[in-house]
C-alpha cells in the first residue's frame, strides 16, 4: 500500500481516486463550463430566497395590501429590490469563487471526491480565480452603495463591509472560521437575518416580526444546504484538517442537524399560516424537502448526497417563491 502511494506521488497525480481516473486536462485552461461550475449555480437560491421574502414581507407590512405592483412602483422600490437581489447573488458567487481559491491554495481540495474545482484541479491559475472572486465582491459592493445612496441609510456601509469581510474569511485568511465549525453561523446570519431583514428595511425602513420569521426560515435553509454539502465531504475534510461542524460533531449528529435545519422553516411557517391562511400552500414545497431529508439522513454515497443538496436548494427556492407569491397576492 505504501509503495502504491509513493508511486502515485512520483507520477505527480492525486491520491484521490476520482481525480486519478479523470482524463488529463491542460492546467490553466478552464473552459466556460468550468467557470460556470465554479459559480456553483445550485447554491444561488440562497441569495434569491431572502430577497424574495424580504420584499414580499415588506409589502405585507407596508400598509398597502392588495397592490403589490403599486408598492414596488412607488419610491423607487423596484430598483432597490433588484439591487438587493444583485447584492445577494454577487456576494454568493464571490463566496463560491473565494472558497475555490482558498481551499485550492491550502490543498484542501486534494482530498475531494466531488466535481473538480478550478484552483484545486489546476484548471485556472489561483490568481485568476482570486481576481474573479474579488470582482464579484466588488460588484456586490457597488450595488450596495447604490442602495445606500438611494435610501440615504449610510450606516448600511458597515453592514455591507461586514458581509464582504465575513465572506472572505469564511475560508480565506490565516484562521478561516469555516475551518472551525462556524460556517453555519455565517450563512444563518448573512443569508438569513441580514439578507431578509436588510431587504425589508431598505424598502420600508422597518424590520417587522414577520420579517424576522422569514429571516429565520431562510437562515435555516441555508444551514441545511451547507450541512448536507459538508456531510458529503466529512472524510475528505477531516484528512485536510478542515473542521467543519459536520467534522466536529460526526456524521450521525450532522445528519440529525441537517434534518432539523431543513424542517425548522416549516415550523416557522406556522407564523404566516396563522396570520394569512393561504400561505399554507407553501407546505407543498415539502414534496422536495422530504426526499432531500430521506436521502440526507440515510445515504453515504457522494452522488446521492449531491442529490440531497440539490433537492434542499430547490425546496428552499420553492418555499421562498410560493410564500412570496401568496403574500404578494393578499387582498
Amino acid at each position: 500500500m505504501a509503495r502504491a502511494k509513493n508511486e502515485t506521488h512520483k507520477r505527480g497525480r492525486s491520491g484521490n481516486p476520482a481525480k486519478a481516473a479523470a482524463p488529463a486536462r491542460t492546467r490553466g485552461k478552464a473552459t466556460a463550463r468550468d467557470w460556470i461550475g465554479g459559480a456553483r449555480l445550485r447554491t444561488l437560491t440562497l441569495g434569491v430566497v431572502p430577497v424574495v421574502l424580504g420584499t414580499t414581507v415588506a409589502f405585507v407590512d407596508s400598509g398597502q395590501p392588495g397592490d403589490f405592483g403599486g408598492f414596488l412602483a412607488s419610491d423607487g422600490r423596484l430598483a432597490i429590490a433588484i439591487l438587493a437581489l444583485a447584492v445577494a447573488l454577487f456576494l454568493q458567487i464571490g463566496v463560491n469563487y473565494s472558497n475555490d481559491y482558498s481551499d485550492g491554495v491550502r490543498g484542501t481540495d486534494e482530498f475531494r471526491v466531488g466535481p473538480a474545482r478550478l484552483t484545486g484541479a489546476g484548471l485556472a491559475k489561483p490568481r485568476t480565480v482570486l481576481a474573479v472572486a474579488l470582482t464579484f465582491f466588488g460588484l456586490a459592493a457597488v450595488a450596495g452603495i447604490v442602495i445606500i445612496v438611494l435610501t440615504q441609510l449610510w450606516w448600511l456601509l458597515v453592514v455591507g463591509a461586514a458581509a464582504i469581510v465575513a465572506a472572505w474569511f469564511y475560508t480565506g485568511g490565516k484562521k478561516p472560521y469555516g475551518y472551525n465549525a462556524l460556517g453555519e453561523v455565517f450563512v444563518f446570519v448573512f443569508f438569513g437575518l441580514v439578507a431578509v431583514l436588510g431587504t425589508e428595511f431598505v424598502l420600508i425602513d422597518a424590520a417587522t416580526p414577520s420579517g424576522w420569521a422569514a429571516a429565520v426560515a431562510a437562515g435555516f435553509f441555508a444551514c441545511a444546504v451547507l450541512m448536507v454539502n459538508n456531510i458529503r465531504d466529512v472524510d475528505e475534510d477531516r484528512l485536510a484538517g478542515k473542521r467543519t461542524l459536520a467534522v466536529v460533531v460526526g456524521r450521525p449528529v450532522a445528519r440529525v442537524l441537517f434534518g432539523l435545519f431543513l424542517m425548522l422553516p416549516y415550523v416557522v411557517l406556522l407564523w404566516f399560516v396563522l396570520l394569512y391562511f393561504r400561505t399554507g400552500f407553501t407546505y407543498f414545497s415539502l414534496l422536495l424537502a422530504l426526499p432531500a431529508l430521506a436521502i440526507g439522513v440515510s445515504s453515504r454515497k457522494p452522488r446521492e448526497l449531491i442529490t440531497a443538496l440539490q433537492l434542499s436548494s430547490f425546496a428552499s427556492l420553492a418555499f421562498g417563491v410560493v410564500l412570496g407569491i401568496t403574500l404578494a397576492m393578499l387582498p
